[in-house]
């Protein structure tokens, strides 16, 4: 248990503002380039940036949430299923990414002004 709290102590000499600000950043970034850029893949990694902030996020709630008799393990649970939803947005994305290539001989998103069947 004084291991635990130990490691705790030296997980903690990151302040919760901290990697809250820094999670608002990396969202931010992730807006950014959803928002301007036109190439897929860069979408796609602008999706996954805005998905790690969140985990981000998770993970500094249940530090200002955990005390030392009780660790809050929510925002942990939290971000493996955030994880599981990237993991399977980044095989189907992908999977679009290629077939917009075979398709269009580009990534680029104004290629698609019109859906073919």
């Amino acid at each position: 248990m004084m291991a635990l709290l130990n490691a705790q102590a030296e997980v903690s000499a990151i302040s919760n503002d901290h990697l809250l600000a820094l999670a608002a950043i990396l969202f931010s970034i992730g807006i950014f380039g959803f928002l301007v850029r036109r190439n897929a893949i860069i979408v796609l990694a602008s999706v996954e940036l805005m998905l790690n902030a969140a985990n981000l996020t998770f993970l500094a709630g249940s530090r200002m949430h955990s005390t030392s008799e009780a660790l809050n393990l929510d925002g942990p649970v939290f971000a493996i299923f955030v994880i599981l939803v990237a993991a399977a947005e980044a095989a189907v994305g992908l999977a679009l990414v290629i077939a917009l290539f075979r398709l269009k001989q580009t990534v680029h998103l104004d290629a698609l002004n019109q859906l073919e069947g």
